[in-house]
Protein backbone atom coordinates (compact mmCIF):
# COMPACT_ATOMS: atom_id res chain seq x y z
CA UNK A 1 0.00 0.00 0.00
CA UNK A 2 1.06 3.57 -0.63
CA UNK A 3 -0.11 5.90 2.12
CA UNK A 4 0.37 9.66 1.80
CA UNK A 5 -1.29 12.59 3.54
CA UNK A 6 -1.63 15.64 1.29
CA UNK A 7 -2.41 18.91 3.11
CA UNK A 8 -5.72 20.34 1.94
CA UNK A 9 -6.35 17.30 -0.29
CA UNK A 10 -6.64 14.40 2.11
CA UNK A 11 -5.12 11.03 2.72
CA UNK A 12 -4.46 8.57 -0.08
CA UNK A 13 -4.29 4.89 0.85
CA UNK A 14 -3.66 3.22 -2.47
CA UNK A 15 -3.74 -0.53 -3.04
CA UNK A 16 -4.38 -0.75 -6.80
CA UNK A 17 -2.78 0.83 -9.86
CA UNK A 18 -5.01 0.62 -12.95
CA UNK A 19 -3.42 1.61 -16.24
CA UNK A 20 -4.44 2.01 -19.82
CA UNK A 21 -1.75 0.71 -22.18
CA UNK A 22 -1.57 2.52 -25.54
CA UNK A 23 -0.98 6.23 -25.17
CA UNK A 24 -0.28 5.78 -21.46
CA UNK A 25 2.50 3.19 -21.08
CA UNK A 26 3.20 2.62 -24.76
CA UNK A 27 3.48 4.37 -28.10
CA UNK A 28 2.34 2.43 -31.18
CA UNK A 29 2.12 -0.70 -29.01
CA UNK A 30 5.73 -0.48 -27.84
CA UNK A 31 6.28 -0.05 -24.12
CA UNK A 32 7.99 3.23 -23.20
CA UNK A 33 11.50 3.20 -21.78
CA UNK A 34 11.72 2.46 -18.07
CA UNK A 35 8.07 1.43 -17.68
CA UNK A 36 8.65 -2.30 -17.07
CA UNK A 37 11.19 -1.63 -14.33
CA UNK A 38 8.98 0.95 -12.64
CA UNK A 39 5.91 -1.29 -12.73
CA UNK A 40 7.91 -4.20 -11.30
CA UNK A 41 9.12 -1.99 -8.47
CA UNK A 42 5.63 -0.60 -7.76
CA UNK A 43 4.20 -4.13 -7.69
CA UNK A 44 5.78 -4.60 -4.26
CA UNK A 45 3.36 -1.96 -2.87
CA UNK A 46 0.42 -2.01 -5.29
CA UNK A 47 -1.54 -4.55 -7.29
CA UNK A 48 -0.89 -3.54 -10.90
CA UNK A 49 -3.69 -3.90 -13.46
CA UNK A 50 -3.45 -3.05 -17.16
CA UNK A 51 -6.83 -2.70 -18.81
CA UNK A 52 -6.78 -1.96 -22.51
CA UNK A 53 -8.33 -2.26 -25.94
CA UNK A 54 -4.88 -3.46 -27.07
CA UNK A 55 -5.13 -1.52 -30.33
CA UNK A 56 -1.76 -2.80 -31.60
CA UNK A 57 -2.05 -6.33 -30.18
CA UNK A 58 1.22 -6.13 -28.25
CA UNK A 59 0.29 -5.76 -24.57
CA UNK A 60 0.70 -9.46 -23.63
CA UNK A 61 4.18 -9.70 -25.15
CA UNK A 62 5.30 -6.32 -23.83
CA UNK A 63 4.11 -7.01 -20.27
CA UNK A 64 5.04 -10.72 -20.10
CA UNK A 65 7.76 -10.24 -17.46
CA UNK A 66 5.92 -7.63 -15.40
CA UNK A 67 4.01 -8.73 -12.27
CA UNK A 68 0.62 -7.43 -13.33
CA UNK A 69 -2.82 -8.50 -14.47
CA UNK A 70 -3.60 -7.69 -18.11
CA UNK A 71 -7.23 -7.41 -19.22
CA UNK A 72 -8.17 -6.80 -22.85
CA UNK A 73 -11.60 -5.24 -23.18
CA UNK A 74 -14.09 -5.83 -25.99
CA UNK A 75 -14.51 -2.96 -28.46
CA UNK A 76 -17.89 -1.81 -27.11
CA UNK A 77 -18.44 0.39 -24.03
CA UNK A 78 -14.81 0.45 -22.91
CA UNK A 79 -15.35 3.53 -20.75
CA UNK A 80 -18.04 1.74 -18.75
CA UNK A 81 -15.91 -1.42 -18.61
CA UNK A 82 -12.93 0.44 -17.18
CA UNK A 83 -15.15 2.23 -14.65
CA UNK A 84 -16.72 -1.07 -13.54
CA UNK A 85 -13.26 -2.61 -13.16
CA UNK A 86 -12.10 0.25 -10.90
CA UNK A 87 -15.30 0.17 -8.88
CA UNK A 88 -14.96 -3.59 -8.36
CA UNK A 89 -11.43 -3.09 -6.98
CA UNK A 90 -12.53 -0.18 -4.80
CA UNK A 91 -12.20 3.25 -6.39
CA UNK A 92 -11.16 4.93 -3.11
CA UNK A 93 -8.11 2.63 -2.96
CA UNK A 94 -7.19 2.98 -6.63
CA UNK A 95 -4.95 5.23 -8.69
CA UNK A 96 -5.76 5.17 -12.41
CA UNK A 97 -3.72 6.40 -15.36
CA UNK A 98 -4.86 6.95 -18.92
CA UNK A 99 -5.10 9.32 -21.86
CA UNK A 100 -8.10 8.35 -23.97
CA UNK A 101 -11.74 9.20 -23.99
CA UNK A 102 -12.43 5.68 -22.68
CA UNK A 103 -10.26 6.43 -19.60
CA UNK A 104 -12.16 9.51 -18.40
CA UNK A 105 -14.67 7.77 -16.14
CA UNK A 106 -12.09 5.62 -14.34
CA UNK A 107 -9.82 8.62 -13.73
CA UNK A 108 -12.74 10.61 -12.36
CA UNK A 109 -13.87 7.80 -10.04
CA UNK A 110 -10.45 6.82 -8.68
CA UNK A 111 -8.93 8.26 -5.53
CA UNK A 112 -6.19 9.62 -7.78
CA UNK A 113 -6.50 10.07 -11.53
CA UNK A 114 -3.42 10.74 -13.65
CA UNK A 115 -3.74 11.69 -17.31
CA UNK A 116 -0.85 11.32 -19.73
CA UNK A 117 -0.01 13.16 -22.90
CA UNK A 118 2.31 11.07 -25.05
CA UNK A 119 2.74 10.97 -28.83
CA UNK A 120 -0.90 10.22 -29.61
CA UNK A 121 -2.15 13.06 -27.41
CA UNK A 122 -4.94 12.97 -24.88
CA UNK A 123 -8.67 13.55 -24.83
CA UNK A 124 -9.42 16.99 -23.35
CA UNK A 125 -12.32 15.67 -21.27
CA UNK A 126 -9.98 13.06 -19.80
CA UNK A 127 -7.45 15.74 -18.91
CA UNK A 128 -10.17 17.69 -17.12
CA UNK A 129 -11.22 14.57 -15.16
CA UNK A 130 -7.65 13.96 -13.91
CA UNK A 131 -6.06 15.19 -10.71
CA UNK A 132 -2.57 15.31 -12.24
CA UNK A 133 -1.30 15.45 -15.83
CA UNK A 134 2.13 14.11 -16.89
CA UNK A 135 3.97 14.05 -20.19
CA UNK A 136 5.82 10.77 -19.72
CA UNK A 137 4.94 7.36 -18.35
CA UNK A 138 8.12 7.38 -16.27
CA UNK A 139 7.18 10.67 -14.61
CA UNK A 140 3.64 9.46 -13.89
CA UNK A 141 4.81 6.21 -12.30
CA UNK A 142 7.51 8.04 -10.34
CA UNK A 143 4.76 10.06 -8.60
CA UNK A 144 3.92 6.83 -6.79
CA UNK A 145 7.52 5.90 -5.97
CA UNK A 146 8.14 9.43 -4.68
CA UNK A 147 4.80 10.45 -3.13
CA UNK A 148 6.10 13.80 -1.91
CA UNK A 149 5.84 14.81 -5.57
CA UNK A 150 2.09 14.31 -5.22
CA UNK A 151 2.12 16.45 -2.11
CA UNK A 152 3.96 19.22 -3.96
CA UNK A 153 1.44 19.10 -6.82
CA UNK A 154 -1.86 18.60 -5.00
CA UNK A 155 -1.59 20.43 -1.67
CA UNK A 156 -3.53 23.62 -1.16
Amino acid sequence: MIDVEIPGWGRLQLEHLVLDYNGTLAVDGNCCEGVRERLTSLATDLQVHIITADTFGRVAAEMADVPCRVTVLPAQNQDAGKLAYVNKLGARRTVSMGNGRNDRLMLEASALGVALILDEGACMRTLLAADVVCTSAADALDLLSHPLRLTATLRS
